[in-house]
């Protein structure tokens, strides 16, 4: 593994590895899987192909790990929906059918020749590197390393998307449990966990810091794009506020002549292509003037959300 950037969604790189055709083809197959499901593998295929990145791994790798996360959950489709889309918890038979998804998905993958280079992802993602996965039970030395990394981008999206059966967990949160589950554990009287290696966690921890890169990426990106449409605001504040100060004159002289030029002052600010007049600006200044307040507060979040994202340690 050497330390190559590769975007795998940029069109240029797919031709230069011949994958157009072939990766429609793998990719199609998600078609076939329920709306959440497809979305849910499209997200851990993205957050793969970028902790890939992170971990240096190579193009080639890259590219095969982020197909593999493509087609995790690809034997879903073969779960019932009254077990795959049920809004509570499952019971212990439902569990055991949504289990077998990965064996499903597997076999689908190896009795398809195209298919069959990408079986590891379908079904090692549930194996835990302590051996409490499934559907094996494998420890860390016996786990593919593309399984581990496909294990740490589903947890991580499967915790923090916004689920039918409950609402969304923040960012901390979700790596804070991540962090937990990369810890070794002791299991408690009556658990039915099955702990082969007590030394270590479920998760990889070198995969989850890589995590925390990719994380720490987004959210900065986000903290400028906000930061650029809040100075954006600003101006339109300002702008709205000059046809404001106009506005105040207009209605407060009686003069003909003075009223006129007012109005005119009060129109040079606005915009008509914006369905902007002198009877609805103000109306749309206070909407900017909220959406400074609520995005500020937003963006202050972020900041913090950055902070504690660069404390974090696994």
């Amino acid at each position: 593994m050497n330390n190559e950037k590769f975007d795998f969604y940029d069109r240029t790189s797919l031709k230069s590895y011949n994958l157009d055709s072939s990766a429609r083809y793998q990719l199609a197959c998600l078609d076939s899987l329920d709306n959440y499901t497809r979305k849910h593998c499209e997200n851990v295929a993205t957050i793969t192909c970028r902790l890939c990145e992170h971990l240096h791994c190579s193009k080639g790798f890259t590219i095969y790990c982020t197909i593999c996360a493509y087609l995790h959950d690809i034997g879903k489709m073969f779960i019932p929906p009254s077990i795959l889309q049920k809004t509570s918890k499952l019971t212990d038979e439902e569990y055991e059918i949504m289990k077998t998804h990965t064996t499903i998905g597997y076999n689908m993958c190896m009795k398809d020749v195209k298919l069959r280079p990408y079986a590891a992802g379908a079904y090692y993602h549930h194996e835990a590197l302590n051996g409490s996965g499934y559907p094996q039970g494998l420890i860390a030395k016996d786990i593919p390393y593309e399984a581990q990394i496909i294990r740490v981008a589903d947890e991580f999206e499967a915790i923090s998307a916004k689920r039918q059966y409950k609402t969304h967990i923040g960012i901390i949160d979700t790596l804070n449990i991540l962090i937990e589950n990369s810890q070794p554990i002791t299991p408690k009287e009556g658990m039915k966990l099955i702990i082969k290696d007590a030394k270590i966690g479920k998760i990889n921890k070198s995969i989850v810091r890589a995590l925390f890169k990719v994380i720490l990426e987004d959210t900065e990106y986000e903290i400028s794009v906000r930061m650029e449409y809040l100075e954006f605001v600003k101006k339109e504040i300002a702008r709205l506020t000059k046809a404001e100060e106009y506005y105040k004159k207009y209605l407060n002289t009686q003069n003909q002549g003075k009223k006129d030029y007012f109005k005119q002052g009060v129109e040079m600010y606005l915009r008509s292509s914006n369905g902007e007049n002198i009877d609805n600006f103000e109306n749309v200044l206070n909407e900017y003037k909220q959406s400074y307040i609520d995005r500020k507060e937003h963006l202050n979040k972020l900041y913090d959300e950055a902070k504690q994202i660069k404390k974090l340690r696994v």
